[in-house]
């Protein structure tokens, strides 16, 4: 158990001096806090296309091929694939590049998404189409509240319903809503992978192996890894309180790779936020965060979280766990406090004024 002390979470601090290349990309994106994602979309651009383009090239010599295939799943996997998703991720809740040059906004979806396994449009058809506007609850089909927690069995269930099943549930779900923009663009994005998958596996099927299917395989665990942690702890009083159903993690190297993705809580209070203002809105509401009994983690991120849960280790999650309002005397508390947040949730509480 921990106490709240510093957080060394990234914040925006302007440049004392400007390079020229900061001051040409600022023309074409909406802030210019977001140059960083600039740099990686070129970082990726220039090393993942290249290395895919090489792997489809008849006739390269085996050795040539093996060491392309495995620098691409290096590239990919670990180098580039928290931080590009996660860019996704801001993008998708704010717009990357200014209204003049809107065609650009089509870049990271549609030409770089698909090299990790992102089928065009439908994580933003999912995420903000219906995620958000359903916060995890029941109507949210990738919802956490119906499993145990801390159970790998229901977590292959939940992750075998959205790996085969996921874009019916999406569809039904849009369909339902009749937002049928984010319909056809979620199920257009999907067939097109799929079609553009199996088109190009006539030409080559090694090379698309390993340059889209199994990146798109890892893509779809890892996402679903993580909304598992995000959502594995909710107040069955109170499930629908972003502070009661999600986490925090603070203190992370996580959160430096990934554009503060540990902020969770804040995320879903405020979607919009921009990524660097995380840590300080934070500090500002700490009140909110004691008052519903918020579950905050010092040190770790999601996938600890994940891990830690699948092999019930309670007390290795108690260890990390933030203390902030200095309510709990012991770990043995904290842990029963967090195993009473893994249960399933099978029924919603209705309002007061509802259930009248």
């Amino acid at each position: 158990m921990k106490q709240l002390t510093t957080i060394n979470d990234p914040i925006y601090i302007k440049p004392a001096t400007e390079l020229a290349a900061d001051r040409f990309f600022k023309r074409y994106i909406r802030d210019e806090r977001d140059l960083p994602f600039v740099y990686l979309t070129l970082k990726i651009t220039f090393t993942l296309w290249p290395l895919a383009i090489l792997l489809y090239i008849p006739g390269l010599n085996n050795w040539m091929w093996w060491t392309a295939a495995i620098a691409y799943q290096f590239l990919n996997n670990v180098t580039f694939k928290g931080p590009f998703g996660l860019m996704l991720h801001c993008t998708s809740h704010r717009v990357f590049f200014d209204r003049k040059y809107q065609f650009l906004n089509h870049y990271l979806p549609w030409v770089i998404g698909p090299l990790f396994g992102q089928t065009p449009e439908t994580y933003y058809s999912h995420h903000i189409g219906m995620h958000h506007p359903e916060n995890n609850m029941p109507e949210d089909e990738s919802s956490t509240m119906a499993y145990r927690r801390d159970s790998f069995r229901g977590f292959l269930h939940y992750l075998g319903s959205f790996f085969f099943a996921g874009i019916y549930h999406l569809a039904t779900y849009l369909f339902r809503k009749k937002r049928k923009n984010l319909l056809m663009r979620s199920v257009r994005g999907e067939l097109l992978f799929i079609l553009a998958c199996v088109g190009l596996s006539f030409i080559n099927f090694p090379a698309t192996f390993v340059v889209f299917i199994l990146p798109f395989i890892i893509s779809r665990i890892i996402m679903m890894v993580g909304n598992w942690a995000q959502h594995a702890f909710i107040c069955p009083a109170d499930p629908d309180n972003p502070y009661k159903n999600s986490i925090t993690c603070i203190n992370t190297k996580y959160n430096h790779k990934c554009w503060n993705d540990g902020y969770h809580i804040s995320h879903h209070d405020k979607p919009s936020m921009h990524w660097t203002e995380h840590p300080v809105y934070f500090k500002k509401t700490l009140g909110l965060y004691i008052e519903n009994d918020t579950i905050v983690y010092d040190g770790i991120h999601f996938l600890h979280v994940w891990l830690w849960l699948m092999t019930k280790r309670y007390d290795l999650l108690a260890r990390h766990f933030v203390d902030i309002g200095g309510k709990f005397r012991s770990e043995e508390e904290v842990i029963a406090f967090l195993r009473a947040r893994t249960r399933p949730i099978l029924t919603v509480p209705q309002p007061a004024m509802a259930a009248a």
